[in-house]
């Protein structure tokens, strides 16, 4: 699909560093990017204060917002006692088409609860799960893990449906042409699991939607043999951090281990450009966030600790879902499979 201008909503306030490392990617995302118009939401003291820390900066346009749900916040309560907050706001400049999509790196529940509240989920969605790429140990291959946060229970169905999307991911952002869809459990064998697990294989082996190839063992999550592998938000996110704290020591060691010595730094000034590849795939900050399935809009949740090189390939990701048409490409997925779902009064969330 051919590349259109997108205007991305940037949740401003929300992070551990915001709003300067935020303003910081969004410099970085507007300058790299041609195709693309960052929009930041927040206090405008503070965002412009942050903005003429830059001055040969691109200009950005700044909507006002009120607050910013705090980490320690119940979601749905918070936002509705703070209806100005940066979220709220940037998911409503969706809502109004306004924007194309929102980048929020703070509350990752109350930014799933502002996408549903604002946005609605998309038809025969019951819950919607949060996408995160991993690398595998195959150079040109990634996998899509869902949920990685979003739904600490879920049932079968669920299940069945994080797969459906999942695999429209894959193809349509991934490239992937017959994405194959595993299910992270304890075995191979059908019958290993709990009996969520055991009636979620059986649904996704009679999904004619899917391409289901199976059980996937912990040990196979990164080997290249799965395009997408579905779990619940609670499994999820430890796999999710596990996995980035690995990737982080694998580096740290690296810096550590191979300059010891004449030899040592002789090596690692000619393995230079291999180690900054090795770097680029497994750094999570290469895609900056996961993106929000099932909601009717384009959303990228990053990670509180999220630097401006993270916020910047956020907005890339954002801007790579929209191009795609990834929220119509699972809406024809999934239009008419299942009822509309009514809507929920509590959201389940690992923050």
């Amino acid at each position: 699909m051919a590349s259109t201008r997108a205007r991305i909503a940037l949740d401003a306030m929300g992070g551990d560093d915001a709003p300067a490392a935020i303003v910081a990617g969004a410099i970085l995302a507007q300058t790299e990017l041609t195709d693309v118009d960052v929009i930041l939401v927040g206090d405008p003291v503070q965002l412009q204060a942050c903005l003429d820390r830059h001055p040969n900066a691109p200009k950005l346009e700044i909507v006002p917002a009120e607050g910013t749900i705090e980490m320690h916040e119940e979601p749905l309560g918070a936002l509705r006692r703070k209806p100005k907050a940066s979220i709220n706001v940037s998911m409503q400049l969706v809502k109004d088409g306004r924007a194309d999509a929102v980048v929020s790196a703070g509350h990752s529940g109350a930014a799933m609860a502002a996408a549903l509240l604002r946005l609605g989920r998309l038809r025969g969605i019951d819950r919607p799960a949060i996408a995160a790429v991993f690398p595998t140990n195959r150079a040109d291959k990634s996998v899509v893990i869902l949920d990685v946060g979003a739904n600490v229970d879920c049932r079968p169905k669920y299940l069945e449906q994080f797969a459906v999307m999942g695999s429209v991911y894959s193809q349509y952002v991934m490239g992937v042409a017959a994405p194959k869809v595993g299910l992270l459990n304890i075995g191979e064998e059908e019958s290993k699991g709990n009996e969520v697990a055991v009636k979620a294989h059986e649904s996704l082996q009679q999904n004619e939607h899917i391409n289901f190839v199976g059980n996937a063992e912990g040990r196979d999550v990164l080997s290249g043999n799965f395009d997408v592998i579905v779990c619940d938000g609670f499994v999820g996110n430890i796999l999710l951090k596990f996995a980035e704290a690995v990737g982080n020591i694998v580096v740290q060691m690296l810096k550590e281990e191979l300059p010891r010595g004449w030899n040592g730094k002789v090596g690692t000034a000619l393995l230079a450009p291999n180690l900054k590849r090795l770097k680029k795939r497994i750094d999570a900050a290469e895609h900056g966030g996961g993106l929000l399935l099932g909601v009717d809009g384009v959303c990228i949740i990053s990670h509180g600790s999220s630097d401006a090189f993270s916020i910047a390939n956020a907005i890339r990701s954002a801007k790579s879902a929209v191009d795609k048409n990834v929220i119509a490409q699972i809406q024809s997925s999934t239009r008419d499979k299942a009822p509309q779902p009514q809507p929920e009064t509590t959201v389940a969330t690992s923050d």
